[in-house]
């Protein structure tokens, strides 16, 4: 069969023959229909694979702690030989896919072999998925909406640890897929929302839904146009839907909040935190 694979070491994507799962318990074989592609997660790991050895040490200095202590403990040889192993093995893409049941494994009954479902698997034209992530599509639904569903539980999982209530303001930094989809769920809860983002091609898709926005890329400052969205008080929540390297997502965020605010990240920015940003108002942060 047919599957989408990356490799670490060049960065080289490529459409792959491979063998044909098979499948386990609680698991669930799929043959594929549709497979969505997120744009900023798998951009993400192409960008990571292309990098030389000293940006990937760079981009995962846990990864690197870990290569330190096991050359510790087993020596130079055996831990160049691990790493070049680990670089060598191909890395699957994706994880929006809509198909149908092929075979279900031992101890499946809420499934049956010919049931159109949605899960987490991957670009390839057969995947085997364990059934807690996986659901059945409706009959009104199309192949091509059921293909944002996981994209849809993961602004979902995030605005449920946002936490908000009837008409509380809330920012949403970053419009792409996940960002789009949350600014349409927030409202869909009765929330005032505030998007933010450089691409006026995705702000304009959220006025289209009823969001006001920030112009990143016009110069427009967000703090500001949060404080005057809030009436002065300072937003609810801030979600953090952008991928960036940087940190200032986060501090803007900080600014943007009333006391006791509270910030999720679904998105992937950089993590250098202010103290004092989230002391002096009793800030909570939470990465989704």
């Amino acid at each position: 069969m047919k599957q989408i694979i990356q490799s670490f070491k060049t960065g080289l994507t490529e459409v792959a023959e491979v063998p044909c799962p098979v499948v386990g318990r609680g698991q669930i074989l799929i043959g594929t229909s549709r497979t969505l592609v997120s744009t900023g997660t798998e951009r993400m790991l192409v960008e990571f694979g292309k990098a030389g050895w000293i940006e990937k040490a760079r981009q995962q200095p846990e990864k690197v702690r870990m290569v330190l202590d096991k050359l510790k403990t087993d020596g130079l040889l055996p831990t160049i030989e691990a790493v070049l192993n680990k670089l060598d093995q191909p890395l699957p893409l994706g994880y929006c896919n809509v198909g149908k049941v092929l075979e279900v494994g031992e101890g499946v009954t809420n499934f049956k072999v010919g049931d159109r479902v949605a899960s987490n698997g991957k670009h390839a034209a057969v995947v085997s998925v364990p059934v807690n992530l996986c659901a059945k599509v409706p009959e009104n639904i199309s192949d091509e909406e059921a293909a944002f569903t996981v994209l849809g539980a993961i602004s979902l999982q995030g605005i449920r640890l946002a936490e908000p209530t009837l008409g509380e303001a809330v920012v949403v930094m970053g419009l792409g897929l996940v960002g789009l989809l949350t600014v349409q769920l927030l409202q869909a809860q009765g929330c005032r929302v505030l998007g933010i983002d450089f691409d006026s091609n995705k702000l304009n898709l959220a006025k289209q839904f009823g969001v006001e926005v920030v112009n990143l890329g016009a110069g427009e400052d967000p703090i500001s146009v949060a404080q005057s969205f809030s009436r002065g008080r300072g937003v609810d929540a801030v979600i953090i839907t952008a991928s960036t390297k940087s940190s200032e997502p986060i501090h803007q965020a900080a600014l943007m909040c009333r006391k006791r605010g509270r910030i999720v990240m679904v998105g992937v920015t950089g993590l250098e935190l202010s103290r004092a940003d989230f002391f002096e108002k009793e800030l909570t942060f939470q990465v989704s």
